[in-house]
């Protein structure tokens, strides 16, 4: 059998077709550089392999469907001032925004609440210098069958916050979909830009739910190294870097919306027998 042929899915068994590339295959290969990414920069949609731009969207919105999503918010800290395009390691890191990870060589405090650079003020204008992000796992809708996943890193003003109905952050609209029993990786997402933001900044809601063949393909990806690896903080996962001692990022652009420190969010009543199902919080949302 030629490469050709073994290549071709068509030529696949059966029970190789649907199978994701196991963790013996991607260790020997090596993960490549950045791998699959969606970045935000700009305000556009822009779809990254091994860190080269393959395709950019002028639409407003994407729609996806959330894989996985890294369990604790991220935060990172740069010293000095930031330019354009330039790639740098971070001063300090955290994986779960309560201590420095331990690899931190430069450790900024003992813990984050205690942190100097996490007071307002610390980063340009009322900012604070060190920021978080939500890195999830995301497949594209429409292409769900080719399991390629996206590693997506969200800034804070696309995560904390209320929001308003049809215009959620991801914090948010996750709580929406559980006080309705919706799981949500088991619906089409939309992440639509915020216009009335000055950076960038996405706002999420439903669109529908998964047919059962798209849903089993999607809890075959949760656990895929891929997915694993897109939530996870780890070294050199920045365009054009080669791998170092210490994470390597893309240090964020100074300018920055200004937002409060999340709270604990409120225990939620659970859910009445007469709440609204998915199909008419859909329905509910499309107007507007």
């Amino acid at each position: 059998m030629s490469d050709l042929a073994l290549f071709s899915n068509n030529e696949l068994p059966a029970y190789l077709k649907n199978a994701a590339l196991d963790d013996v295959t991607s260790a020997l290969a090596g993960e490549s550089l950045g791998s699959r990414r969606i970045s935000i920069k700009g305000g556009v949609f822009r779809e990254m392999i091994g860190g080269k731009e393959y395709r950019v969207s002028e639409e407003r919105s994407m729609n996806v469907v959330i894989v996985k999503a890294a369990p604790k918010v991220s935060r990172i800290y740069y010293a000095g001032s930031y330019s354009e395009g330039e790639t740098v390691s971070p001063t300090c890191w955290s994986s779960d925004s309560q201590r420095p990870d331990e690899k931190v060589k430069d450790k900024q405090a003992a813990t984050c609440l205690v942190c100097a650079k996490n007071i307002k003020g610390s980063g340009q204008g009322d900012s604070r210098a060190c920021r978080y992000q939500q890195r999830l796992a995301v497949v594209v809708d429409g292409e769900i069958n080719k399991q390629e996943v996206y590693q997506l890193v969200l800034p804070p003003t696309s995560v904390f916050g209320d929001g308003e109905k049809g215009k959620l952050p991801l914090q948010a609209y996750a709580r929406h979909l559980k006080n309705n029993g919706v799981p949500i990786t088991g619906v089409v997402t939309e992440m639509r830009f915020d216009t009335a933001s000055p950076t960038p900044k996405l706002i999420f809601k439903p669109l529908r739910a998964l047919t059962e063949e798209e849903y089993n393909t999607v809890q075959h990806l949760k656990d895929s190294s891929e997915a694993i690896s897109a939530i996870t903080l780890t070294v050199a996962q920045t365009d054009n870097v080669k791998e170092t001692k210490q994470p390597v990022l893309t240090a964020p652009a100074a300018s920055e919306e200004v937002i409060d420190e999340p709270k604990k969010a409120e225990p939620k009543k659970a859910p009445v027998a007469n709440e609204p199902k998915l199909e008419d919080l859909v329905g509910e949302w499309d107007d507007i």
